[in-house]
């Protein structure tokens, strides 16, 4: 199931044209959370709700596509809102579900409220479109339905000019069997021949191999080996048919190799530019520390002047005692000391007050170095994780395509 989902504002327009006579039916299966019992009044109310912010786009509209060829039920789309909400945050929101039928297609569109009512405030939205591809490619696997071409990218179309994310993508290879399958089946359908299912493979990070009994089997970066009829869903005759013989073709063992080969260069460019990232963010990690810490000194310096204060208290304690005679007579009634111990108790207090300010500027300042310290950290170790993980990788591809064994050792087993 396709999504196209964005926030907008115009709730009128969005209700005319969901409404809109240009398809052949329409149906308003559902209004939820609103007052209103139909899509102008209740778009009118999210609008109405959202001028107690400062949100323009206080809906968010979402498009549900089915693959034409197959049936979904109402049940399904209905299932599938409420799995879409949940993953964008918009539990709970009101919404409308409209259904639309133009010629053979059915679609389904949802629109909810971003505005949360009680916090009176836009409920954000991040990575969206990550998230609705997500979910869109779980449903395509769950149900068996045949995948866009868009969802199944090739990860190693250019091994010299890996990307980390590519290089990631071609590892998990077989972890899913669903997605695997459907790899195979949609390079088997674009395929002419054995050299260009070959190709096609290739792309995902997978080779083409001579299996012990002398059939077709691919082979991961992994050093998985997979049954080509079986993964690709046809018959072992059909392979035949349409490859030939596999002697010609490398055995798993040497397809392994020459994967392996084929590959490290790029990985090796990869883990090199991924060392230099790790040293730039250690870099700025240090600079962020200094910089941070010459503005926490300014801060202080200038709290050091405020509470120059003090000075100035003092001469204005010291200017309650009376000089000459009077405070002669002042010291031989009492006068003198009673001042002395007020102001000896407002000098303390003002010395606590002073190291209070003090006190609290450097929790301040360390609880921002903290946080500054913490997210520079948490970026710096992922940095590091992966270089060590791109290590280990390149480690295990220079072990294999270096195996020390003799040319045209036997073939590998069909595992899986």
């Amino acid at each position: 199931m396709i999504f196209v989902g964005k926030s907008r504002g115009g709730g009128q327009n969005l209700a005319r044209h969901l409404m809109s006579p240009e398809n052949e039916h329409v149906t308003v299966q559902q209004i939820s959370g609103f007052s209103g019992d139909d899509l102008a009044s209740a778009f009118k109310e999210a609008e109405a709700t959202a001028r107690g912010t400062r949100c323009q786009k206080y809906l968010f509209s979402l498009s549900l596509n089915p693959p034409a060829s197959e049936k979904v039920g109402t049940d399904v789309f209905l299932d599938t809102i409420t799995e879409a909400e949940e993953r964008l945050g918009l539990a709970g929101q009101p919404r409308a579900v409209v259904f639309h039928e133009k010629g053979d297609r059915r679609h389904c569109h949802v629109v909810w409220s971003r505005i949360d009512c009680e916090e009176m405030r836009a409920i954000p939205l991040a990575f969206t479109k990550r998230k609705l591809m997500e979910l869109s490619k779980e449903i395509y696997l769950d149900r068996g339905w045949e995948m866009p071409g868009g969802f199944i990218q090739p990860a190693l179309r250019d091994p010299k000019n890996l990307t980390l994310a590519e290089w990631q993508q071609a590892k998990r290879v077989g972890q899913d069997s669903r997605e695997l399958k459907a790899i195979f089946q949609s390079c088997w359908k674009q395929s002419d021949d054995q050299k260009s299912f070959g190709n096609a493979l290739q792309q995902h990070g997978l080779a083409l191999a001579r299996g012990d009994r002398r059939g077709f089997v691919a082979t991961d970066i992994n050093g998985e080996v997979y049954a080509i009829a079986r993964w690709c869903g046809v018959k072992t005759k059909d392979v035949r048919g349409g490859f030939g013989e596999a002697k010609a073709l490398p055995s798993v063992d040497q397809a392994k190799e020459k994967l392996a080969e084929r590959i490290m260069p790029g990985l090796q460019k990869l883990e090199k530019a991924q060392t230099q990232q790790r040293e730039r963010l250690f870099a700025q990690q240090e600079r962020a520390v200094w910089k941070l810490t010459e503005k926490h000194k300014a801060e202080r310096d200038a709290l050091s002047e405020r509470l120059e204060r003090a000075f100035k208290e003092l001469e204005i304690r010291q200017s309650r005692f009376n000089k000459g005679l009077r405070g002669l007579f002042d010291r031989f009634i009492g006068t003198h000391g009673k001042v002395k111990k007020q102001n000896e108790l407002e000098a303390f207090q003002a010395s606590k007050r002073d190291q209070k300010e003090r006190d609290a500027m450097v929790h301040l300042h360390l609880s921002k170095k903290r946080d500054s310290l913490k997210r520079n950290s948490d970026v710096l170790k992922k940095a590091q994780r992966l270089t060590r993980e791109l290590g280990r990788d390149l480690t295990r591809l220079k072990e294999r395509s270096g195996a020390d064994r003799p040319s045209g050792s036997g073939p590998g087993r069909d595992v899986r």
